[in-house]
Protein backbone atom coordinates (compact mmCIF):
# COMPACT_ATOMS: atom_id res chain seq x y z
CA UNK A 1 0.00 0.00 0.00
CA UNK A 2 2.75 2.18 0.73
CA UNK A 3 4.70 1.94 -2.30
CA UNK A 4 1.15 2.21 -3.97
CA UNK A 5 0.84 5.78 -3.12
CA UNK A 6 4.13 6.71 -3.57
CA UNK A 7 4.38 5.70 -6.73
CA UNK A 8 0.58 7.41 -7.35
CA UNK A 9 2.41 10.72 -5.78
CA UNK A 10 5.44 10.07 -8.04
CA UNK A 11 3.10 10.02 -10.86
CA UNK A 12 1.15 13.14 -9.96
CA UNK A 13 3.98 15.03 -9.44
CA UNK A 14 5.26 14.11 -12.44
CA UNK A 15 2.02 14.96 -14.02
CA UNK A 16 2.09 18.50 -12.77
CA UNK A 17 5.73 18.76 -13.53
CA UNK A 18 4.98 18.02 -17.42
CA UNK A 19 1.94 20.52 -17.14
CA UNK A 20 4.14 23.47 -15.71
CA UNK A 21 6.38 22.69 -18.53
CA UNK A 22 3.93 22.30 -21.36
CA UNK A 23 2.16 25.66 -20.38
CA UNK A 24 5.69 27.46 -20.45
CA UNK A 25 6.31 25.89 -24.12
CA UNK A 26 2.76 26.77 -25.14
CA UNK A 27 3.07 30.53 -24.14
CA UNK A 28 6.36 30.62 -25.82
CA UNK A 29 4.74 28.99 -29.18
CA UNK A 30 2.14 31.24 -28.81
CA UNK A 31 3.95 33.95 -29.31
CA UNK A 32 6.51 32.74 -32.37
CA UNK A 33 8.23 35.41 -34.61
CA UNK A 34 5.40 36.69 -37.02
CA UNK A 35 5.38 39.38 -39.69
CA UNK A 36 1.79 40.83 -40.73
CA UNK A 37 0.47 43.66 -42.62
CA UNK A 38 -2.52 45.80 -41.78
CA UNK A 39 -3.54 45.79 -45.07
CA UNK A 40 -4.05 42.16 -46.19
CA UNK A 41 -3.96 38.85 -43.99
CA UNK A 42 -1.33 36.07 -44.58
CA UNK A 43 -2.94 33.67 -48.06
CA UNK A 44 -4.79 36.78 -49.22
CA UNK A 45 -5.12 39.57 -51.99
CA UNK A 46 -2.80 42.46 -52.45
CA UNK A 47 -4.38 45.80 -53.90
CA UNK A 48 -3.84 46.67 -56.83
CA UNK A 49 -2.16 50.06 -55.60
CA UNK A 50 0.35 47.41 -54.56
CA UNK A 51 1.26 46.10 -58.07
CA UNK A 52 4.42 47.45 -59.79
CA UNK A 53 4.04 50.43 -62.03
CA UNK A 54 6.84 50.25 -64.24
CA UNK A 55 5.81 52.17 -67.47
CA UNK A 56 8.61 49.70 -69.82
CA UNK A 57 6.01 47.13 -68.67
CA UNK A 58 2.40 46.46 -69.51
CA UNK A 59 2.26 44.05 -67.12
CA UNK A 60 2.56 46.38 -64.04
CA UNK A 61 -1.12 47.99 -63.34
CA UNK A 62 -0.91 49.43 -59.92
CA UNK A 63 0.98 52.50 -58.27
CA UNK A 64 3.77 50.92 -56.57
CA UNK A 65 2.82 51.16 -53.08
CA UNK A 66 4.17 48.74 -50.60
CA UNK A 67 1.95 47.31 -47.96
CA UNK A 68 2.27 48.27 -44.22
CA UNK A 69 4.63 45.32 -42.88
CA UNK A 70 5.02 45.18 -39.15
CA UNK A 71 6.83 42.40 -37.13
CA UNK A 72 6.83 41.38 -33.33
CA UNK A 73 8.30 38.50 -31.02
CA UNK A 74 11.63 39.04 -32.34
CA UNK A 75 14.45 36.84 -31.58
CA UNK A 76 16.68 37.31 -28.73
CA UNK A 77 19.90 38.79 -29.83
CA UNK A 78 18.67 40.03 -33.22
CA UNK A 79 20.75 43.50 -34.12
CA UNK A 80 19.05 43.96 -37.86
CA UNK A 81 16.61 42.48 -40.34
CA UNK A 82 16.62 41.12 -43.69
CA UNK A 83 13.38 41.66 -45.93
CA UNK A 84 13.10 39.62 -49.39
CA UNK A 85 10.07 39.65 -51.11
CA UNK A 86 9.47 36.70 -54.14
CA UNK A 87 6.85 35.83 -56.61
CA UNK A 88 8.23 31.81 -57.11
CA UNK A 89 6.05 31.45 -59.71
CA UNK A 90 7.63 34.64 -61.47
CA UNK A 91 9.38 33.85 -64.69
CA UNK A 92 7.84 30.55 -65.54
CA UNK A 93 8.52 28.85 -61.74
CA UNK A 94 12.14 30.35 -62.06
CA UNK A 95 11.18 33.36 -59.68
CA UNK A 96 11.68 37.15 -59.50
CA UNK A 97 13.18 38.75 -56.62
CA UNK A 98 11.27 41.89 -56.19
CA UNK A 99 12.58 43.58 -53.32
CA UNK A 100 15.88 42.67 -51.31
CA UNK A 101 16.38 45.06 -48.52
CA UNK A 102 18.83 44.32 -45.24
CA UNK A 103 20.78 46.47 -42.18
CA UNK A 104 17.29 47.30 -40.82
CA UNK A 105 18.16 47.86 -37.39
CA UNK A 106 16.28 45.74 -34.36
CA UNK A 107 14.97 49.12 -33.44
CA UNK A 108 12.33 49.01 -36.19
CA UNK A 109 9.20 47.27 -36.31
CA UNK A 110 7.54 47.42 -39.47
CA UNK A 111 7.45 49.98 -42.01
CA UNK A 112 4.09 51.95 -43.17
CA UNK A 113 2.33 51.89 -46.29
CA UNK A 114 4.40 53.27 -48.82
CA UNK A 115 7.54 54.07 -46.43
CA UNK A 116 9.79 51.42 -49.00
CA UNK A 117 8.21 52.55 -52.36
CA UNK A 118 11.56 54.70 -53.05
CA UNK A 119 14.97 53.98 -51.18
CA UNK A 120 15.46 54.90 -47.44
CA UNK A 121 18.05 55.52 -44.70
CA UNK A 122 15.84 52.97 -42.80
CA UNK A 123 17.07 49.82 -45.02
CA UNK A 124 20.23 49.03 -47.18
CA UNK A 125 18.94 48.15 -50.74
CA UNK A 126 19.60 45.39 -52.32
CA UNK A 127 18.73 44.92 -56.27
CA UNK A 128 16.18 42.93 -57.14
CA UNK A 129 15.56 41.71 -60.84
CA UNK A 130 14.41 45.32 -62.16
CA UNK A 131 17.63 46.68 -60.69
CA UNK A 132 15.85 48.31 -57.76
CA UNK A 133 17.27 49.01 -53.84
CA UNK A 134 13.55 49.39 -53.24
CA UNK A 135 9.85 47.97 -53.36
CA UNK A 136 8.82 46.99 -56.96
CA UNK A 137 5.28 45.72 -56.86
CA UNK A 138 3.75 42.59 -58.33
CA UNK A 139 3.96 42.90 -62.44
CA UNK A 140 1.88 39.58 -62.97
CA UNK A 141 1.52 38.96 -66.91
CA UNK A 142 -2.44 38.06 -67.87
CA UNK A 143 -3.32 34.31 -67.39
CA UNK A 144 -0.28 32.90 -65.75
CA UNK A 145 -3.01 32.47 -63.04
CA UNK A 146 -2.56 33.79 -58.72
CA UNK A 147 1.13 34.35 -58.13
CA UNK A 148 2.01 34.62 -54.23
CA UNK A 149 4.03 37.28 -53.46
CA UNK A 150 6.13 35.70 -50.32
CA UNK A 151 7.61 38.46 -48.21
CA UNK A 152 10.54 36.90 -45.73
CA UNK A 153 11.97 38.49 -42.51
CA UNK A 154 15.01 37.24 -41.78
CA UNK A 155 16.29 38.15 -38.09
CA UNK A 156 19.80 38.63 -37.81
CA UNK A 157 22.98 38.94 -35.46
CA UNK A 158 24.76 41.77 -37.80
CA UNK A 159 25.10 45.18 -37.23
CA UNK A 160 22.70 47.31 -39.65
CA UNK A 161 25.75 48.54 -41.36
CA UNK A 162 27.32 45.47 -41.59
CA UNK A 163 26.58 44.84 -45.50
CA UNK A 164 27.10 46.88 -48.13
CA UNK A 165 24.42 48.09 -50.82
CA UNK A 166 23.33 46.23 -53.67
CA UNK A 167 23.91 43.20 -52.99
CA UNK A 168 21.52 40.38 -54.93
CA UNK A 169 19.26 37.75 -52.93
CA UNK A 170 21.60 34.99 -53.66
CA UNK A 171 24.67 37.58 -51.96
CA UNK A 172 22.23 38.38 -49.60
CA UNK A 173 21.71 34.38 -48.38
CA UNK A 174 25.10 33.82 -48.47
CA UNK A 175 26.13 36.74 -46.26
CA UNK A 176 24.20 35.66 -44.15
CA UNK A 177 25.24 31.88 -43.67
CA UNK A 178 25.68 31.56 -40.17
CA UNK A 179 24.22 34.70 -39.02
CA UNK A 180 20.28 34.55 -39.22
CA UNK A 181 18.64 34.28 -35.70
CA UNK A 182 15.44 33.17 -37.33
CA UNK A 183 12.59 33.73 -39.89
CA UNK A 184 8.82 34.94 -40.23
CA UNK A 185 7.04 35.10 -43.62
CA UNK A 186 3.85 36.44 -45.28
CA UNK A 187 2.11 35.78 -48.62
CA UNK A 188 -0.26 38.22 -51.04
CA UNK A 189 -2.02 36.91 -53.63
CA UNK A 190 -1.88 38.69 -57.37
CA UNK A 191 -2.90 37.59 -60.55
CA UNK A 192 -5.19 38.67 -63.55
CA UNK A 193 -7.30 36.64 -65.92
Amino acid sequence: MFVKRNIRSAFLAGGIVAAALCVGQSAEAADPFSLTSSAFKDGTMLATKNAGNIKTNPNCIGENVSPPLSWSNVPAGTKSFALVMVDPEGRGGLGVNHWIAYGIPASRSGFAEGETSQLSDKYVGGKGAAGMGHYIGPCTPPGTGMHHYTFTLIATDLEPGALPAGLTRDDLFAKLTGHSKGAAGLVGLFGRP
